[in-house]
C-alpha cells in the first residue's frame, strides 16, 4: 500500500497512463494506492518519485513518461536533482529547469564550454534551451549582445534574389527562434533590445567577414550548414563569447551527397578541450508523446529503406563478379 496525493492527474490521466505503459492495475481508495501487475515494483517506483517531484511543480504526462523510462532502468530517483536551480525566467516570471537528464547534461555543457555543439532530434529542446540560457547570461551582464543565426538554406543562401527588406527575407526561416524569444523576454523588452543592437538575428551568410566579442551567439539548424559556412562561422568567435551550435542530424536539407558542416565539425572536433558536444536522445523529446512515436517509426522506415539498399548493393556485386 502506498499513499501518494496530488499525481493522479485531471480525470486520472496520470495514473491511466502509468497502467498502460507498465500493465498494470491502480486501484485508488482514500488517496491510498493498491497496484497490482507483474510491474508493480516499478509503478511503486513511479508513484513515489511524482510524489516529491509534484510538491516542487506540476507533474504532466511527459514527465509521467520519462520517469517511467528510468524506472524500467532503476534510474528514476535521478530526475529529483532537475529541479534544484531554475536556469532561467520567462518573461512573466516562470521559473525554467531542465525536464530530462540529457537536458540538463546539456546546460551543464553550455556552462562550462565556450563552443557547444548540441544535437538531436525534434523537441528536445535544444534551440529553446540555448535561447533561454543567452537570455539569462545577458540579464546578469555575462554578455553585451545575444546574436541568432540560422542557413536559409530554402533560399539557397542567396536573400538578394528574394523580395523585400533583410527582416521580411529572415523571418519565415527565424520563426522558432522569435517564439523562444518572446516567450523568455516579452515582446516589448525584445522589441527595444533589437532596437539597440543588443539582440540581432540574421541569417548565417550575414555572419561572414565578422568578429563577434561579447556575445552569446546561437547557430539554430546546423544540419544546413556546408563544411565551408560552419569553418567561417566557428571563426567568428571573439573574445568573452560563447557559441552554442544546434540542429538535428537525420533532418538535413542539403542536397543529396553534400556533406553536412555540422556533422563534418563534430567529427573534426570532438577532441578539442573546451568544445562540448551533446547528443539528446528520442527520450529528451518534451512535446507530444506522440512525436518521440513518430520519430521512432521513421527510423524504422530508414532502416528497413537501407537495408533494402544494401542488399541490392550486394546483389549487383555478385552479378560483377560472375
Amino acid at each position: 500500500m502506498l499513499t501518494v496525493k496530488n499525481i493522479v492527474g485531471q480525470l486520472d490521466q496520470n495514473i491511466n497512463l502509468i497502467m498502460e505503459k507498465l500493465d498494470v492495475k491502480i486501484s485508488i481508495s482514500d488517496d491510498t494506492f493498491k497496484i497490482d501487475g507483474e510491474n508493480s515494483e516499478i509503478a511503486k517506483n513511479v508513484l513515489m518519485v511524482l510524489s516529491k517531484k509534484s510538491k516542487s511543480g506540476d507533474v504532466d504526462l511527459n514527465d509521467i513518461s520519462y520517469i517511467i523510462d528510468l524506472a524500467r532502468e532503476h534510474r528514476e530517483n535521478e530526475v529529483l536533482n532537475l529541479n534544484d536551480k531554475p536556469i532561467a525566467f520567462t518573461a512573466n516570471g516562470r521559473s525554467l529547469f531542465p525536464k530530462t537528464i540529457g537536458q540538463k547534461r546539456y546546460i551543464e555543457s553550455i556552462n562550462n564550454n565556450d563552443i557547444v555543439f548540441g544535437t538531436g532530434p525534434a523537441g528536445t529542446g535544444k534551440t529553446y534551451l540555448a535561447i533561454a540560457l543567452a537570455c539569462q547570461a545577458f540579464r546578469n551582464k555575462q554578455f553585451e549582445r545575444i546574436i541568432l543565426t540560422r542557413p536559409a538554406v530554402e533560399a539557397g543562401e542567396s536573400l538578394g534574389f528574394l523580395p523585400g527588406d533583410l527582416k521580411e527575407k529572415v523571418d519565415p526561416y527565424l520563426r522558432p527562434v522569435y517564439d523562444a524569444l518572446f516567450e523568455i523576454i516579452g515582446g516589448e523588452q525584445y522589441q527595444k533590445y533589437i532596437e539597440k543592437g543588443l539582440i540581432e538575428i540574421a541569417p548565417l551568410a550575414y555572419m561572414r567577414g565578422r568578429t563577434l566579442d561579447k556575445s552569446f551567439i546561437i547557430l539554430d539548424e546546423a544540419q544546413n550548414t556546408t563544411p565551408e559556412q560552419m569553418k567561417m562561422f566557428l571563426t567568428r568567435l571573439g573574445y568573452s563569447s560563447k557559441m552554442v551550435i544546434t540542429g538535428d542530424l537525420t533532418q538535413t536539407d542539403l542536397p543529396r551527397g553534400k556533406m553536412s558542416g555540422l556533422k563534418n565539425a563534430i567529427e573534426l572536433l570532438k577532441h578539442t578541450k573546451g568544445i562540448g558536444i551533446e547528443e539528446l536522445q528520442k527520450v529528451d523529446i518534451v512535446r507530444h508523446p506522440l512525436v518521440r512515436k513518430v520519430i521512432e517509426v521513421y527510423e524504422q522506415e530508414a532502416l528497413r529503406l537501407e537495408k533494402i539498399r544494401e542488399e541490392k548493393k550486394k546483389e549487383k556485386e555478385n552479378k560483377n563478379e560472375e
